[in-house]
């Protein structure tokens, strides 16, 4: 029986290129995790229901609101994956940038944690507490005491904006990602104070370009090609050269 060693150790590294999980297969795939993430974040936003305790009650509200819980976590995998990619080049300045928005959207996760699993039941029990509730995002609490609850929701927003406009730029300095993508970001946070002067339905529309470009910028993530998995393991070289001595 003849056995091929060159076809024996490029079939070997095969299984270790399947087996292992490295730094580039894992940015790879936060990137889709940010491009899912922006498609709900720019999607959602039109169809929304009212943030009233008369909403949460409804089969949109239940789908929805679950939607953006999946959403906050997907774009703490994506930003993560994006400030990976561009690391060294995005520097301190991309560092900033990235702490505030995984703030931000590990904040946001909370407070949807509680629009998805905690207002529903209360709804029909305590409605004047839950309407306060989902009323943070517009500031009508109704004079009910949510103690830090208002605060950080606001904190939050300012965090949103600063880490939309320190991200985006820190990225569109780097050069790495698009900087079309970057600069929208960027635009997009410096913007955002804006939208307060429109009535709250309309505000979520603000929110678009900056799911867009989130999305974007984890699609050139995903759509990077991966590198070749098939260079010759330590060791393995001079098998491949000299075949003739192996038996």
């Amino acid at each position: 029986m003849t056995i091929n060693p060159q076809a024996a150790v490029t079939t070997e590294n095969d299984k270790e290129s399947r087996m292992n999980v490295n730094p580039s297969t894992l940015v790879r795939w936060s990137g889709l995790a940010a491009v899912l993430a922006g498609i709900i974040f720019a999607g959602i936003q039109p169809m929304h229901p009212a943030d009233v305790v008369a909403s949460v009650s409804t089969t949109a509200w239940h789908i929805i609101t679950p939607l953006k819980w999946v959403m906050c976590l997907l774009f703490l995998v994506g930003i993560t994956g994006i400030y990976a990619r561009q690391v060294k080049e995005a520097g301190w300045f991309g560092l900033a940038g990235f702490v505030l928005l995984i703030f931000t959207w590990w904040l946001q996760a909370c407070f949807v944690f509680v629009e998805t699993f905690v207002a529903p039941p209360l709804a029909s029990k305590a409605p004047a507490f839950v309407d306060a509730i989902v009323g943070i995002s517009y500031g009508h609490t109704h004079g009910m005491d949510l103690g830090a609850m208002p605060t950080l929701y606001a904190v939050m927003g300012i965090t949103y904006m600063l880490g939309g406009l320190v991200f985006g730029i820190a990225t569109f300095r780097a050069g790495i990602l698009p900087r079309w993508a970057a600069g929208l970001l960027a635009v997009t946070a410096t913007l955002t104070p804006l939208a307060a002067l429109l009535p709250h339905q309309q505000q979520r529309y603000a929110a678009v370009p900056m799911g867009i470009a989130l999305a974007c910028l984890g699609y050139t993530l995903w759509s990077e090609r991966r590198e070749l998995a098939t260079s010759p393991a330590p060791g393995t070289a001079s098998a491949q050269l000299h075949p003739a001595e192996v038996r």
